[in-house]
C-alpha cells in the first residue's frame, strides 16, 4: 500500500510581491506568489491537478476521488462529485469532501491509506485545492498562494510505500475563518508560531521518529509546510535536519502557502526528484499535526507522463497590478462582458453534462466522423443515434481560427480570443475561449491543449466549461 501516481498544480499567474507592499507602504516578503486566474478556483484547480495525475494512469481503476480544501466553491452540494465527473471518471465511485481544516489535505490522505487497506477501495484518488484570501496590508495577503496537489493511493506498481503515520490533536484558535468571512482570521503572530506551529510540529515529527526507532539523519527528505521561510527554518534547525540536503524545498518564496494543498504539492514534488530507498517524512500542521512516513521504491525510475512541479514553476506570467489582483481574488467587483449576462439552467448542465462536463463528442459508426458536442444526427452521413461517445479533454491540436473579442470580456479582462481549435488527428473541431494567454501573441497553428474553467456565476450557481491554452514546455509556447 502507497503511492502509485502524484502530482502538483500551480497557476499561470503569479504576483511579483513588491507591487503588494508599494501599495501598501511596507516591506516585501521577497519573491512571488502564485494567484489563481479570473476563471479558476478550488474545482478547477482540482480538475486540473487530477487530470495531470491520472497521465497514463486507467481512469476507470480508480474506486474513490477525497476532495480537501477550505475555500470549497459550494458549502452545501458535494464539491467531489462535480471534480469526479469533470475528471471523466466512472459513475460507480465514491466521492467525499475533506474541509474546514489545513490538515484536510492530510487528513484525506489518512483515509484513503485506511481505505486501500482495509479492501473497500483498490485505487483512490486524493486532491487537494485552495486559494485563500489575506486580509488587505496583512502578512497572509503576501504568503498565501494558490495551488493544488494530487495523490493516487494503490497497492500496485507503487512509488513509494506508506510505513505508518502518527497525529496529534489540539485546540487553539490560531488561524480560523467564521460563516461568511471572505478573510482568514489570525491570532497574535508569536503565539500562533511558537505554541501552534512549532511546538506541534516538533512533537508531531518527533514523535513519528521514536514511534519507528528512527533518527532526523535517516530522512532522506523532510517534507515540512510552514507559514513562513523564518518558521521554516527555525523548525528545520531544532529537528536537527540539514536544510541544503534533507529538506524539500518549502515553495514559499516561488508561490506561497497554498494551505489544505499546500502538504500534497510539497510531497508531489518531493517524489519527482526521489530516488530508490529513499525515506521521506510529511508533516503538517493546523489544530494538532499529522506526519507520515514513505520508502520510496524502484517504481520512481519509470518513465512518467505528469508535468512536474518544477515545469509549472517555470511557466508563469507576472500579473500586472494590485487592482487586477483585487478582481480576481472577487474583492473588487466587475462589470461582466455581455454574452455573460445570462442565467444557468441546473436541468440543462444535468441533462447534457456528458458534452458540457466530461467533455465528451460524438462518433458516428457508420462512417466515423466525430462531433463536438454530442450530436445525435450525423453532419457527415445523416445518420441518426448510430454514434459513440468520444472524450476529446485530454487531446491536444491547434488554433484552426480565432477572433479578439473586445466586447465579450470583463472589465478586469476586457479581450477575449475566441477561438475554434482543430483537436487530435481527427481534427475535431472545438470553439471556446482561450485563457492564460497574451492575446497578442495567438496566432493560427497555435497548438493547444483543454482545460476545466469556471465561465460565470447567475443563480447562485458556478457555472463551468472547458476552454483552450496554448500549450507550454517548462515556460515555452
Amino acid at each position: 500500500m502507497g503511492i502509485n501516481s502524484c502530482a502538483g498544480y500551480v497557476p499561470y499567474i503569479r504576483l511579483d510581491r513588491k507591487v503588494i507592499s508599494e501599495i501598501w507602504g511596507r516591506h516585501s516578503l521577497g519573491g512571488e506568489r502564485s494567484v489563481a486566474n479570473n476563471d479558476e478556483d478550488a474545482i478547477t484547480m482540482a480538475v486540473e491537478v487530477s487530470r495531470n495525475c491520472l497521465r497514463g494512469q486507467v481512469a476507470g481503476q480508480v474506486d474513490g476521488l477525497f476532495f480537501a480544501t477550505t475555500t470549497a466553491p459550494y458549502q452545501e452540494k458535494m464539491n467531489a462529485s462535480l471534480i469526479a465527473v469533470a475528471t471523466d471518471l466512472k459513475r460507480e465511485i465514491t466521492t467525499t469532501d475533506f474541509a474546514h481544516s489545513l490538515r484536510a489535505g492530510t487528513g484525506a490522505l489518512k483515509a484513503a491509506f485506511d481505505s486501500v487497506k482495509s479492501g473497500s477501495m483498490k485505487n483512490v484518488l486524493v486532491v487537494a485545492s485552495d486559494c485563500r484570501v489575506g486580509y488587505p496590508r496583512s502578512d497572509q495577503e503576501q504568503t498565501f498562494g494558490d495551488g493544488a496537489g494530487a495523490i493516487m493511493v494503490g497497492s500496485e506498481n507503487l512509488l513509494a510505500t506508506f510505513e505508518g503515520g502518527y497525529s496529534i490533536c489540539n485546540e487553539m484558535m490560531d488561524v480560523w475563518r467564521n460563516p461568511g468571512d471572505t478573510f482568514v482570521r489570525t491570532w497574535e503572530g508569536r503565539f500562533i508560531l511558537s505554541e501552534g506551529y512549532m511546538n506541534h510540529m516538533k512533537e508531531v515529527v518527533l514523535g513519528l521518529l521514536k514511534k519507528y526507532n528512527l533518527a532526523p539523519k535517516d530522512i532522506s527528505k523532510a517534507i515540512l509546510p510552514a507559514p513562513d521561510m523564518r518558521s521554516h527554518k527555525n523548525l528545520v534547525g531544532q529537528l536537527g535536519f540539514d536544510i541544503k540536503t534533507q529538506v524539500q524545498d518549502p515553495l514559499l518564496s516561488k508561490v506561497g502557502h497554498c494551505g489544505s494543498a499546500h502538504s500534497l504539492l510539497m510531497l508531489a514534488g518531493a517524489l519527482e526528484d526521489a530516488s530508490p530507498g529513499d525515506t521521506l517524512l510529511l508533516a503538517n500542521y493546523a489544530d494538532g499535526a499529522d506526519a507520515m512516513l514513505f520508502r520510496v521504491t524502484e517504481e520512481i525510475k519509470r518513465e512518467k507522463n505528469q508535468r512536474r512541479v518544477e515545469d509549472y514553476l517555470e511557466e508563469k506570467t507576472l500579473l500586472s497590478s494590485y487592482a487586477r489582483f483585487l478582481s480576481y481574488k472577487g474583492l473588487v467587483e466587475t462589470a461582466p462582458g455581455e454574452p455573460f449576462r445570462l442565467m444557468p439552467s441546473a436541468t440543462a448542465t444535468w441533462r447534457d453534462q456528458r458534452s458540457i462536463l466530461r467533455c465528451h463528442g460524438s462518433k458516428c459508426r457508420e462512417c466515423g466522423n466525430v462531433t463536438f458536442p454530442i450530436q445525435r444526427v450525423c453532419y457527415h452521413c445523416d445518420s441518426k443515434d448510430v454514434f459513440d461517445e468520444f472524450p476529446i479533454s485530454y487531446m491536444e491540436g491547434e488554433v484552426f481560427t480565432f477572433t479578439l473579442d473586445s466586447l465579450a470580456g470583463r472589465s478586469d479582462d476586457p479581450m477575449v480570443v475566441q477561438t475554434i481549435v482543430e483537436l487530435g488527428e481527427e481534427k475535431i473541431r472545438f470553439y471556446g475561449v482561450m485563457t492564460d494567454c497574451d492575446p497578442s501573441e495567438v496566432d493560427v497553428g497555435m497548438p493547444v491543449s483543454l482545460t476545466f474553467r469556471r465561465i460565470y456565476d447567475g443563480a447562485g450557481m458556478h457555472n463551468y466549461f472547458w476552454k483552450c491554452r496554448p500549450v507550454r514546455r517548462g515556460g515555452d509556447a
